[in-house]
């Protein structure tokens, strides 16, 4: 049986809550993998919110102990008993229970099921994959659906309005802000640190830079209309307030719950002025659609963009850059290079 390296993270519940938690990297063997028809040799990986909670001993994300974290991994099949998939290939697997039910890519070796990979497309580097990772693939997700409830970017840009993005800073905010830009949608990005954030924003092709304050506040169930669309991953009052601004007939995706998982509002922007309010779900997206959605990011996704908003750290470097995620202070994507 192979060597190879991985976080590994322990827990003990007690009454529902976390009495105990380590996180530290471990070498293993084969042994240690769970059931799966493919075996991949993992390059990299990358540091989400989920990822964060799951290294920091936070509830609601590892659901078994021992477990490797990690909810993309990125690389290359070392072996396979799925006859779609052949030693070679290089593949990509977002979610799917990675990280939170399944071992995942926090390691040097990843066994799976082959259902939900996703073979990366020629034009997209391993390293741009794992930028991209989770963040990216539901970025796409919530563009897709903007586009499916018709926000089109020269009906939004003639009305004189534009797309909100929450979190704008994050890593879901700044692939949103960069593809849609890049569609021909103007942006407007709400981030809590707009002075430090502001020309890496702009960098990003955001039009117009707003503080979070002017969101996560209560305010009336309708308000001035602001936005064709919106893309949050924040959730609560923000979510709420982004809902009371949406101009008539506007969509809205809800795809995180940084700021909490509630949403206190009410059926008005939903009854009087027609707005859609659609989930993003990239755990369980269907392989025809992260398909679609890989395809759409070859192609819509600026390279330099993507490059700017991207850092590279090694395996070990995850545990305390967890801390760093749970707390706001990392801008767009972070990779691990999980050979380092």
């Amino acid at each position: 049986m192979s060597d190879f390296r991985a976080i590994v993270i322990e827990q003990e519940v007690e009454g529902g809550r976390i009495a105990a938690h380590t996180a530290e990297v471990r070498h293993l063997t084969d042994s240690f993998l769970m059931p799966g028809e493919v075996t991949i040799a993992v390059e990299f990986s990358d540091l989400n919110f989920k990822d964060g909670l799951a290294i920091g001993g936070r509830p609601g994300v590892a659901r078994t102990s021992p477990l490797i974290p990690g909810i993309d991994a990125i690389g290359t099949v070392e072996r396979s008993d799925d006859p779609r998939w052949r030693p070679g290939d290089r593949v990509v697997l977002n979610g799917s229970g990675l990280g939170e039910t399944h071992h995942g890519g926090l390691a040097e070796k990843a066994r799976v099921g082959g259902d939900a990979l996703v073979r990366i497309p020629d034009s997209i580097t391993s390293e741009q994959a794992a930028a991209i990772g989770t963040a990216g693939f539901t970025a796409m997700l919530a563009v897709l659906a903007l586009e499916r409830n018709g926000v089109d970017p020269e009906e939004v840009t003639r009305s004189g309005s534009s797309i909100l993005v929450t979190g704008a800073s994050g890593g879901v905010g700044s692939i949103a802000i960069a593809l849609l830009s890049k569609l021909g949608y103007p942006v407007t990005a709400s981030t809590g640190r707009v002075e430090e954030m502001d020309g890496y924003l702009r960098d990003l092709c955001a039009d117009a830079i707003i503080d979070r304050s002017e969101l996560d506040q209560p305010g009336r169930p309708l308000q001035s209309q602001r936005w064709a669309g919106v893309v949050d991953s924040v959730g609560s009052q923000t979510l709420a307030t982004a809902l009371a601004q949406t101009r008539y007939g506007g969509t809205v995706t809800a795809c995180g719950l940084v700021q909490g998982p509630d949403i206190p509002t009410t059926v008005m922007p939903f009854i009087l002025r027609a707005v859609s309010l659609i989930g993003i779900n990239s755990v369980e997206a269907p392989v025809a659609m992260r398909e679609t959605a890989w395809r759409r990011l070859a192609t819509d996704l600026d390279e330099e963009s993507l490059a700017a908003m991207t850092r590279f750290i090694a395996l070990a470097d995850a545990i305390p850059a967890a801390d760093d995620i749970l707390a706001g202070r990392l801008r767009g994507r972070t990779v691990v290079d999980v050979r380092a």
